[in-house]
C-alpha cells in the first residue's frame, strides 16, 4: 500500500466564497453558511475535501453534513441577524458580541459539565479536569484545545469559538498528578479535549510518561478520545512524528497499561480509504485497542443501514463498537436531535444486522446530569407504554444497572423531557441528585487553580 505523505491545510469561513468545489451553491446559501461559521466553529481540512465528501451529493452528502456549516443549524431570528451584520460589513467587535449573545443562548455546557463535574484541590478547583464518575478523570490538555476538523453538531464547540471563560485546559503541571495521587479510587484516565492527537507526541508524551511511573500503578486505563483516526488519519503514518507517537502507545502498553484510542466515527465513509484503514492498521500494532463511538445524528446518520454497515466495518478492521450516543442538548443540536423513539428505533434495526462481535455497541446512551443513561427499549408493563431506562455510570454509582421506568413520549429527545411511568412524581435518583447539586453550590465559588 503506497500512501504519499500530505500536508494538512485548513478552510475556515473565509474559504467559503472562495471554495471551488462550492461554485455550484448560491450566493445567498454561501453567505448563510459564512454567518452560521461566524457563530458555531467551522473548519475543514484538504483530507476531508479531498478523499471524504462526494461534491456530486452535496448538500446532502453525510460528510459534508458534518463538517460544512448549514443555515438550518441557527433559528431563522438569529441567522437572519448574523446575515445582515456580514451585509452590512459590521466592524468585528459588533460582529463577536452578536455571535457571543447567541452562543450563550446555545446551552454551552450541558450536562452540568462546568458547574459540576471540575473537582476540588486543595481549597481549589482544578480546572481543565473533570471527574464525574468514581473511577474515571477527564484531562483537557490546553496544546490540544481544537481539532483536524470540526463536526457540526459536537457538543463540545464552546471549546473553539474564542470564549476563554467556557473553556477547559489543563498546562502540563503537576496539578492534576498530585490530584490522582490522593485519589486511589481513580483507575481510569480519558485524555480529550479538542483533541490531543492535534498535540505533537512529545507534549502529548508530557501528560502521559508520568502516570507509568509505581506512584500512579492505580492508574489501570489511559484512553484517547480523538476524532483524528477519521478526520486526519495520516496523523499515524506519515505525519513527521507518526512513529514517536507509536512509539508512545508501545510504552503505555509495555508497562502493562491498556490504551483505549477512542475513535470518534460517526459515518462508514471515515473508514473507508486507504489511509484510515492503515491509520487502524498502524495503531493496532502497539497493543493499543480501537473502541469506537459517536451520536446519531439528523441528516447524517440517522438510519439504521449506516449504522450497521459502520459496525461491520469497525470489527472487520479490529475495532471494538463501543457507544450509541444520543444527540446533546446544546448548539444545533435542534437541527440535529431526534425523538429518542425514534433513535431507540434505529439502533434496534442496526444491531439486528450484525453479528455478537458488533454487538458489543451500547445504545442509545445519553451523556447526562445524573450520569449515562441507556435506553434499552420500549415496553408495555400493566397496560402502560414505557421506556426502560438504566444507568451504565452515575454519579453515584450505587444508580447502576438499576432499571427504571419513564411514560412514552413521542416528542422526548432528552430524558430532561421524560416523565416518570406509574404516577410516579419523581424518578428513584432525583432527591440524591438534588442534594448532590445543593452542596456543589457550597464550594463553587472557590478559586480556580491555573
Amino acid at each position: 500500500m503506497n500512501i504519499q505523505p500530505k500536508k494538512i491545510h485548513f478552510y475556515s469561513a473565509k474559504d467559503i466564497n472562495s471554495l471551488p468545489q462550492l461554485a455550484n451553491i448560491s450566493p445567498e446559501t454561501r453567505l448563510a453558511m459564512q454567518a452560521v461559521a461566524k457563530v458555531l466553529p467551522f473548519r475543514a481540512n484538504n483530507y476531508i475535501v479531498e478523499e471524504l465528501i462526494d461534491w456530486g451529493n452535496i448538500p446532502d452528502d453525510p460528510v459534508f453534513r458534518l463538517t460544512f456549516a448549514h443555515p438550518e443549524m441557527l433559528s431563522p431570528k438569529d441567522l437572519n441577524c448574523m446575515i445582515q451584520i456580514l451585509k452590512e460589513n459590521a466592524p468585528e467587535k459588533v460582529l463577536q458580541q452578536t455571535a457571543n449573545q447567541i452562543r450563550l443562548r446555545l446551552n454551552p455546557h450541558p450536562g452540568g459539565q462546568k458547574q459540576h463535574n471540575v473537582p476540588y484541590f486543595e481549597g481549589k478547583s482544578l480546572q481543565g479536569v473533570q471527574h464525574k464518575y468514581q473511577q474515571t478523570v477527564l484531562i483537557f490538555p490546553t496544546a490540544g484545545q481544537h481539532c483536524h476538523a470540526y463536526c457540526t453538531f459536537c457538543f463540545r464547540w464552546p471549546q473553539f469559538v474564542g470564549l476563554e471563560d467556557l473553556k477547559f485546559a489543563t498546562r502540563e503541571s503537576g496539578y492534576f498528578q498530585d490530584y490522582l495521587q490522593q485519589h486511589r479510587e481513580v483507575t481510569d484516565i480519558l485524555l480529550t479535549g479538542g483533541d490531543p492527537m492535534t498535540m505533537k507526541a512529545r507534549q502529548l508524551a508530557l501528560y502521559i510518561e508520568p502516570l507509568l511511573k509505581p506512584e500512579f500503578d492505580h492508574i489501570q486505563s489511559i484512553r484517547i478520545g480523538t476524532k483524528s483516526v477519521a478526520y486526519w488519519p495520516y496523523r499515524y503514518v506519515t505525519d513527521h512524528d507518526a512513529d514517536q507517537l507509536l512509539g508512545l502507545f508501545e510504552r503505555v502498553v509495555q508497562q502493562g497499561k491498556h490504551l483505549a484510542i477512542m475513535g470518534h466515527y460517526t459515518h462508514w465513509r471515515e473508514l473507508d480509504t486507504a489511509i484510515a484503514q492503515k491509520a487502524i492498521q498502524r495503531i493496532r500494532a502497539t497493543g493499543a485497542q480501537i473502541r469506537t463511538q459517536a451520536p446519531v445524528v439528523s441528516h447524517i446518520n440517522d438510519d439504521p443501514s449506516t449504522w450497521a454497515k459502520m459496525w461491520q466495518m469497525q470489527v472487520s478492521l479490529g475495532c471494538i463498537p463501543y457507544y450509541m450516543f444520543v444527540e446533546r442538548q446544546t448548539g444545533a443540536k435542534e437541527y440535529f436531535e431526534m425523538p429518542l423513539v425514534k433513535v431507540c428505533e434505529i439502533y434496534r434495526q442496526a444491531i439486528q444486522k450484525v453479528s455478537g462481535l458488533g454487538r458489543t455497541a451500547r445504545g442509545p446512551v445519553m451523556s447526562a446530569l445524573p450520569g449515562k443513561v441507556q435506553v434499552h427499549g420500549i415496553s408495555e408493563i400493566q397496560g402502560e407504554k414505557v421506556f426502560v431506562v438504566s444507568f451504565l455510570q452515575a454519579r453515584n454509582p450505587d444508580w447502576c444497572n438499576r432499571p427504571f421506568f419513564a411514560s412514552f413520549d413521542t416528542e422526548a429527545t432528552w430524558i430532561g423531557d421524560l416523565k416518570p411511568a406509574f404516577g410516579e412524581s419523581k424518578f428513584f435518583y432525583e432527591s440524591q441528585l438534588e442534594e448532590f447539586l445543593t452542596k456543589k453550590e457550597v464550594v463553587r465559588q472557590l478559586t480556580p487553580i491555573s
